[in-house]
């Protein structure tokens, strides 16, 4: 009884999923302990019959002899609720197992008439009778079928599930056995609870649901909690709200890692003050998730307040006083989702979007974003064929030298002209593709197709000098970024002076030092780099200078401003002269007419590039331009021209 109390008070603390298993394991212990409960107030009235009525020593009797086998039924769902889960197989065998048990409890209930299977008199106290065998036979056979069970079905669960679902009935049985031998030792109940006790620290235990830290249940169950929802009612609306931390590192970093736990236990114990009992959920390392099982508008709104309240207020850790900062995403499941998965795609996108400030610190997942988001895993499905085909096409835009009055150079940039979704354009495929990661796979095929472009052009005699690849910030994760590059380009047999890397400002900005390494390290296998985009606000002149660039793009927002307002033309103008003086070729881009291109030439910018010249070509194409417009072969291939790719 006492192991049974133990168990029922850990495990009433544990997963609060109400799945099947978890409720056919709440009645085990209940079945068992009222079995273990009748057997010892039986066993005191049996010894006190002179004294205590006996009708009520029959009844209590009784009870316990009903009880005492159906341990064993109880036992027997819940390996069925294990294997079989919630599917259709489940009910049939449960009603097929329910037989033995209900012709056993027929027999019970004839029992006073019969004394088939004990006899209480004033006279003689209790008495077995002949059928006693029958409350062992129906233990026996339901233990029995418990193995085969499980046997049958080895293949399709986890091997150490299985072997947890074939110990308990043969420990079961084993104690059973022994009573029989010694009669006068009662062991039905030892047996019950160490079955239990070995099914709750293994497949029941809370740790499994749990977390360690805050003791809320975790992001697994959670996943199992939404599965079961969508499973059981899927046309049922709830809310999942998720609260999403800000810069908490920073906080760990700053008051240290004991501190960051205890702040995150506060977080925690507030959230479970506002929300439903038993809803709050440790989503991730600095996240927490509140599932609504059902919509209630007032209480969610009032819920998003009270965290948006809390957070204008300090925090209090030990001597340290701490301010945090949240964002919130909100996802309503009203028949939208399907799976799980997008659920939580939903959500986390969600979080996502509030955390760039587009819609506030509270972003609710509508119909819009739901859209915006299925394009977006249609768009990552995409990339990923494309990755895996290299099917990437690639045009080029020329680029107009002002010096020598001809198209040395050209800009290769990335397209996907033919989809599912139709035309996708990089302004809208890159974000997606940095934010997956997926823009480090893609950056090596481009390079390598603009390397066997540049090889077919010089085996074809068409002069090409090198090549701009643009980086992204993502692609200096890459512990072998040097290599990956050196080993593309020896593999098209052309020299490092063919090949130009370029990257963004926001590449600088974000990885300054990084940039600066691989740009040291890059120069002394001959290859030179390029910065694009200059002008868009993310980098300072200190951190430009500092850094051995061979080109400066200035972006187009600059070449516009500059024919708008003679400050910003005057700004150009000095710069283009300055970056000239310190040994770098200036590019201009976005030129559109001839008064941009005659302001741009006035400023002495090196190149040109725009619709003015030419619009983007695919490769056939750009290759009779470069025959039409090209300069002759035979001069130096080092300076002959750029070709600048634009992922």
């Amino acid at each position: 009884m006492v192991i049974l109390g133990i168990i029922w008070t850990y495990s009433r603390k544990g997963s609060n999923l109400p799945s099947l298993k978890n409720r056919v394991f709440q009645g085990c212990l209940i079945v068992t302990f009222g079995a273990i409960f009748t057997n010892i107030l039986s066993t005191i009235m049996i010894y006190n019959y002179c004294a205590i009525p006996i009708w009520m020593t029959w009844t209590v009797t009784m009870i316990y002899f009903i009880l005492t086998p159906l341990m064993g039924m109880a036992y027997f769902f819940y390996t069925v609720s294990v294997i079989y889960t919630e599917n259709a197989q489940i009910k049939r065998t449960i009603s097929l197992g329910m037989i033995p048990g209900i012709i056993y409890i027929l027999f019970v209930l004839i029992n006073p008439f019969t004394g088939i299977l004990f006899s209480i008199s004033p006279d003689c106290g209790y008495e077995r009778g002949n059928g006693v065998f029958l409350t062992y036979l129906v233990f026996y056979i339901y233990c029995i079928i418990c193995i085969f069970i499980t046997i049958a079905n080895s293949r399709k669960i986890d091997r150490e599930i299985y072997k947890i679902l074939a110990a308990f009935p043969i420990l079961a049985l084993g104690v059973i056995v022994v009573q029989q031998i010694f009669p006068d030792i009662i062991l039905s109940g030892s047996a019950a609870a160490s079955a239990l006790l070995i099914i709750y620290l293994h497949l029941q235990n809370k740790q499994i649901s749990m977390d360690y830290l805050t003791n809320v249940p975790n992001h697994k169950e959670l996943m199992n909690m939404v599965g079961l929802m969508l499973k059981k009612a899927p046309k049922q609306e709830f809310v999942l709200i998720a609260v999403s931390l800000r810069d908490f590192r920073q906080i760990n970093n700053t008051f240290g890692q004991h501190n960051g736990d205890e702040l995150l236990k506060e977080v925690c114990r507030f959230l479970c003050g506002i929300a439903p009992r038993g809803s709050v959920y440790r989503f991730s390392g600095d996240e927490f998730a509140l599932l609504f099982s059902h919509i209630d508008e007032r209480n969610i709104k009032a819920c998003i307040d009270a965290v948006n309240e809390r957070m204008r207020e300090p925090w209090f850790v030990g001597d340290y006083r701490v301010v945090l900062s949240a964002v919130i995403g909100v996802v309503y499941h009203n028949n939208e989702f399907e799976t799980i998965e997008k659920i939580v795609n939903a959500i986390e996108y969600a979080v996502f979007q509030a955390k760039t400030g587009k819609y506030g610190k509270v972003c609710f997942c509508d119909k819009a974003m739901l859209a915006k988001l299925e394009r977006r895993r249609k768009i990552i499905q995409i990339l990923k064929e494309k990755i895996s085909d290299k099917s990437f096409e690639m045009y080029y835009q020329p680029i107009y030298s002002v010096e020598t009055e001809d198209f040395k150079f050209a800009e290769s940039l990335m397209r996907i002209p033919d989809s599912p979704l139709g035309p996708i354009y990089p302004s809208e495929f890159i974000p997606i593709a940095e934010e997956t990661g997926l823009i480090i796979d893609i950056t090596y095929i481009v390079l390598d197709k603009v390397c066997e472009f540049i090889n077919s052009l010089n085996l074809s005699g068409i002069s090409i000098g090198s090549v701009h690849v643009n980086f992204s910030a993502v692609q200096f994760s890459q512990s072998d970024l040097s290599e990956r590059v050196m080993e593309i380009i020896n593999k098209n047999n052309i020299p490092p002076s063919a090949v130009k890397i370029e990257f963004t400002e926001s590449t600088l900005a974000e990885s300054t030092q990084t940039v600066t390494d691989f740009v040291l390290k890059m120069q002394k296998y001959g290859i030179k780099m390029g910065l694009d985009d200059f002008g868009t606000g993310y980098s300072n002149i200190a951190t430009v200078i500092n850094v051995p660039f061979a080109t400066i793009k200035l972006d187009k927002s600059l070449v516009w401003a500059s024919v708008r307002n003679k400050k910003s033309a005057l700004a150009v103008k000095n710069m283009t002269r300055t970056f000239k003086e310190l040994g770098m070729k200036v590019i201009a881009e976005g030129v559109e007419n001839e008064e941009e291109r005659d302001l741009m030439a006035e400023f002495g910018v090196d190149q040109i590039q725009g619709f003015l010249y030419a619009k983007p070509m695919p490769e056939d194409k750009m290759r009779d331009f470069l025959i039409q417009h090209g300069t002759p072969d035979g001069i130096n291939r080092n300076e002959a021209g750029r070709l600048n790719i634009n992922i």
